[in-house]
């Protein structure tokens, strides 16, 4: 697996560097986002690492002009935590956001989350994680065996999220997957879809519910 890492500060540079060659991951660097579009254009990667304060141009830039030329997953390490930042930056297009000070572990997990992720064409047939199984042809919901009635919109928005399992969904990217637009009553619809999903897929008391909430930013069906 071939990863870029596109970040300006040199000691975290070097410590993802050295991270991922002991994960054996082959890794190539740079401190600068158009030299990172540039050895994108002429090398395949399975995966980008890129900050977002860059010293050249700014990393949502480096975001729109790479989703011009491929959906590689790109995920966000940067010291910008505002809710606002992580929204703008996965409706750009980026799959993931981690922020710094970060955990190795946690941005290795991402990694390989993103990158099953990729391997994903389609959606199968069916699907079936811990008690639930889904026949997505015959639009059927199995919870511990038993069917349960999901409404349309509702198995809508469970489909789109298992199809991108394990990846945060922003409240944006689903309206628009599922309506077709943004809503203005600030996403209040979508919450009560996602309560009522919710509470027919599992029993909320469980520690580690199916989906989880990105605070402030949107959704993901866990993995694992």
């Amino acid at each position: 697996m071939r990863i870029l890492i596109i970040e300006d500060d040199r000691v975290i540079r070097k410590f993802l560097t050295l991270a991922l060659k002991t994960n054996h991951y082959e890794v190539h660097e740079t401190d600068q986002g158009i030299l990172g579009i540039n050895i994108l254009m002429n090398m395949s990667f399975d995966l980008i690492l890129l900050d977002l304060g860059l010293p050249d141009i700014d990393g949502l830039e480096v975001i729109k002009q790479i989703r011009d030329i491929t959906n590689i997953p790109i995920i966000i390490i940067s010291a910008r935590g505002k809710e606002q930042d992580k929204v703008t930056a996965l409706d750009a297009g980026a799959n993931d956001y981690v922020t710094k000070p970060f955990n190795i572990g946690e941005v290795l997990a991402r990694i390989r989350v993103a990158i099953r992720q990729k391997s994903i064409v389609e959606l199968p047939e069916t699907f079936q994680f811990k008690h639930l199984f889904i026949d997505f042809e015959r639009r059927k919901v199995l919870i511990h065996q038993n069917e349960v009635h999901f409404t349309p919109i509702e198995f809508k928005i469970l489909e789109l999220l298992i199809k991108n399992q394990g990846k945060v969904l922003t409240h944006s990217f689903i309206q628009n997957n599922i309506w077709g637009y943004t809503t203005v009553d600030d996403y209040q619809s979508l919450r009560v879809f996602m309560a009522s999903i919710r509470r027919k897929l599992e029993d909320q008391s469980q520690d580690n519910p199916f989906i989880q909430t990105e605070v402030g930013v949107g959704y993901r069906f866990r993995e694992e």
